[in-house]
């Protein structure tokens, strides 16, 4: 028998695994059999007809998959970093949930790194698609010291197995968009239209709810099933995740922003959720009313990308589509002289993600621009001055 110790580290900053968690598999280079575990199990056991008697493995699989234990499971059934339904934190949100592990004792596989196989072609999926692993390297044997540090042991064999993620193999359309607007401008810069998919798509029929039809109750009642895709309200474009940003304020020395993250996915509860955003001005951003902060710095010193997510037990949670789908804040920057402005788009970001994927912006174009680059603004601010002007001589011409 071999016992081995297999643990899944998420090094990502901002894309973290949410329920239902992930699922880990691989190919056995032999004809190894799993006797026992621990901290996790197979969703399948496979054909054990050849063991007889009341010794039967827990998975005889020739590609076995291993999902993480749920909560509250027995003590006697754990060991260190599992157990948690197979959710796994961001590594800035919280790393020591990060981590999870899980224990296997396997049969027919040797006692001795000349007779030990290296398993092959491992997968990963969180829950979906998405991630490619690389071949498993055999590394330095990993080290363990005893309770009482009096003792270094050390493994037969460890070995890394690296697993990237790309957006464009998980889904095939984007997740999220980004809307604008400002105080100075009445327009609202709606999401792109069909950003993530157009409402009346002959090719998915029956994919969005229609608020505005008699009988969308009882349909959104009928589709609440356990389903990997999504169910949004019927909207211009069709995203289960819209994130909007609003220039709220503008004082002599700062100026504020409102952020407000819309869910339209009725079968979804995002936990943990995570945003960043690019723009230059976090380097002076100054307050955070309702969300965490972590200044992500991807290009050494320059400080222009902030992640947020929501606060533990108040709105981490983003509840699916409905009265309570959003979760809002806001943030107040100072002016840097040399650069601030509310010209050109200047004060809106130049990138969003929600829970590590990009969101589509609008194009810059359409962004809301100055009133002072309107011919009608101008105009009115000469009324004006005319007015108080006449005002003054007329308090003149009664004293």
């Amino acid at each position: 028998m071999l016992q081995a110790v297999v643990t899944v580290f998420n090094f990502q900053k901002y894309r973290h695994i949410q329920a239902p968690g992930w699922k880990l598999g691989w190919s056995w280079a032999k004809k190894e059999v799993i006797w026992s575990m621990y901290g996790g199990q197979t969703i399948e056991q496979g054909d054990c007809s050849k063991f007889k008697g009341n010794n039967i493995p827990h998975c005889c699989k020739k590609d076995p998959t291993v999902v993480d234990l749920l909560p509250g499971t027995p003590y006697n059934q754990q060991i260190a970093n599992c157990c948690r339904g197979g959710v796994l934190s961001s590594w800035v949100q919280d790393p020591e949930n990060a981590v999870t592990a899980f224990q296997v004792t396997v049969g027919q596989a040797g006692t001795s790194n000349k007779t030990v196989r290296v398993p092959k072609n491992f997968t990963l999926k969180a829950p979906g698609p998405g991630y490619t692993c690389g071949p498993a390297e055999i590394v330095k044997q990993s080290k363990f010291i005893t309770p009482d540090k009096r003792r270094v042991t050390q493994a037969l064999m460890t070995w890394n197995v690296t697993c990237m993620y790309s957006q464009f193999l998980a889904q095939k359309a984007p997740t999220c968009c980004v809307s604008l607007s400002s105080f100075y401008n009445n327009t609202i810069v709606n999401c792109p239209a069909c950003t993530c998919g157009c409402r009346n798509s002959l090719i998915q029929p029956g994919t969005c709810v229609d608020l505005d039809s008699p009988h969308w109750a009882s349909a959104l009642s009928s589709s609440r099933k356990n389903s990997d895709t999504p169910l949004v309200r019927c909207t211009s474009h069709m995203c289960p995740i819209r994130v909007h940003w609003h220039v709220k304020l503008n004082y002599k020395e700062y100026w504020r922003v409102k952020i407000t993250i819309t869910n339209f996915n009725y079968r979804m509860n995002y936990t943990q959720w995570n945003l960043v955003a690019q723009h230059p001005n976090f380097d002076n951003l100054t307050q955070t009313f309702s969300f965490n902060y972590k200044s992500l710095t991807p290009y050494a010193s320059i400080n222009d990308t902030a992640m947020l997510w929501g606060i533990k037990f108040y709105n981490d949670l983003l509840m699916e589509a409905g009265p309570s789908g959003s979760v809002q804040s806001e943030l107040l920057f100072r002016k840097e002289k040399k650069t601030f402005s509310f010209d050109k788009g200047w004060a809106f970001p130049r990138r969003i993600y929600f829970n590590g994927d990009d969101c589509v912006m609008p194009p810059p174009d359409a962004y809301p621009y100055l009133p002072s680059a309107s011919p009608h603004v101008v105009i009115s601010m000469s009324s004006l001055l005319t007015t108080i002007l006449a005002s003054l001589f007329l308090l003149l011409a009664y004293n």
